[in-house]
């Protein structure tokens, strides 16, 4: 199946492709997907996770940026489901890091499952614009390289724990769900490879129009990360001392680290800048 596209300009954006029917099975079961959902899937390539997700889902929405692939997908699903399976499919060619709901085909239900391998050099900010794009999305399950799983997922006080932790922490509640391994893609990875799977949370641990202001909070912290967020959060805030200031407001020590807050730390602390900001 590889020989008969062109996916040179896929290879260029270093997308591996998995094509192992067990490992795709692994995932669909993973993703706990029925009959109820509508599936959205991120880069599907060539098919594989595509024709795993049809069997099992009532729809699924594929989103793929590279023309030749998109357009041999439909071809592959055809050729190897019958055709009320395949009927599922509705592919859309577009950007994961721009897609939005106006994007999607009628008259498909909003999706409310997320499935995909992410393009490993992307992953942590398509994953967190597709979140924030797609509030209907309420569980997922996506393959990532091993590091950037494990920062996802890491608590509060973990080694790798950073600001995509607490980014995704805003959104949803997350886990790993297992490593993936290498000869299951094609061509074969350098790189080891995980699953993340997320519930999206009931609300978010702040009010929703203050998540650009918390996630500014978290940058901040963690461009300087050996620092403590009395320096780390003075360019944020203004200075040292109102950095200090906004932390002891927020119930925070200003002698800690970033990485010592969790993400309802870093909402108090936007919430203390709000309230003393003119």
């Amino acid at each position: 199946m590889a020989r008969a596209l062109d996916l040179q300009p896929t290879k260029r954006r270093g997308q591996n492709f998995l094509v192992d029917p067990n490992t795709v099975r692994r995932l669909v079961r993973l993703a706990g997907v029925g009959p109820q959902d509508t599936v959205l899937e991120i880069g599907p390539g060539l098919g594989s996770l595509t024709l795993g997700l049809l069997d099992a889902a009532g729809a699924v929405v594929a989103v793929e940026v590279d023309p030749p692939l998109a357009a041999a997908l439909p071809v592959t699903v055809a050729a190897r489901l019958d055709p009320a399976i395949a009927g599922r499919l509705r592919v859309v060619l577009g950007d994961g890091m721009t897609v939005g709901p106006d994007d999607l085909p009628e008259p498909v239900a909003a999706p409310g499952v997320l499935a995909a391998n992410l393009p490993y050099n992307v992953a942590v900010p398509l994953l967190l614009g597709v979140l924030e794009r797609f509030p209907s999305l309420c569980r997922g399950l996506v393959m990532v390289q091993a590091e950037v799983a494990e920062r996802l997922t890491a608590p509060p006080g973990g080694r790798v724990y950073g600001a995509p932790s607490v980014k995704l922490a805003w959104y949803a509640r997350s886990r790993l769900a297992g490593g993936v391994p290498r000869p299951v893609f094609w061509p074969q990875p350098n790189v080891d490879s995980a699953l993340v799977a997320f519930t999206r949370r009931d609300e978010p641990p702040g009010r929703p129009e203050q998540r650009r202001a918390v996630f500014a909070a978290i940058d901040a912290a963690f461009a300087q990360r050996r620092k403590t967020l009395r320096t780390a959060l003075a360019p944020w805030a203004g200075s040292p001392a109102r950095a200090a200031e906004l932390a002891f407001a927020a119930g925070v020590d200003p002698g800690a680290r970033g990485e010592t807050l969790s993400v309802d730390d870093f909402c108090r602390l936007a919430d203390a800048r709000a309230v003393s900001t003119p």
